[in-house]
């Protein structure tokens, strides 16, 4: 098992709106025969974490998703585990972006080469 994260983003208003209102998140298995599983999980930070989005998906073998999250939050932070062990054959990326589908820079997170941490 494998554990990325985005670590804590300070998502607080600026002139009384925030940067993000939603998180695309992009992920890619580079395996060609092996399918994973990918547990995602965002979370509002608040004084306290508390889990608002909870789900496991499948990557099939050279299989991309793309899923999009609510974050119109003060502060947020997603996490993403794998089920299995990979050999770096997971590329996640977050992407903060506006109503309107414009990236917000700040709020970029590319895709992972290596593991962060191992479960």
């Amino acid at each position: 098992m494998a554990l990325f994260s985005t670590g804590p983003i300070d998502n607080s208003p600026i002139l009384g709106i925030r940067q993000t209102q939603m998180v695309t998140v992009k992920a890619v298995n580079r395996d060609s025969l092996n399918p994973y599983n990918l547990v995602i999980q965002g979370f509002l930070l608040n004084g306290s974490r508390t889990m608002y989005v909870n789900e496991m998906v499948s990557l099939a073998p050279n299989q991309v998703i793309t899923m999009n999250y609510f974050a119109d939050l003060d502060a947020f932070e997603f996490e993403f585990t794998t089920l299995e062990e990979v050999e770096a054959e997971i590329g996640i990326s977050v992407w903060g972006k506006q109503v309107s589908g414009e990236i917000v820079e700040p709020h970029r997170i590319v895709a992972w080469e290596k593991y962060v941490g191992i479960i």
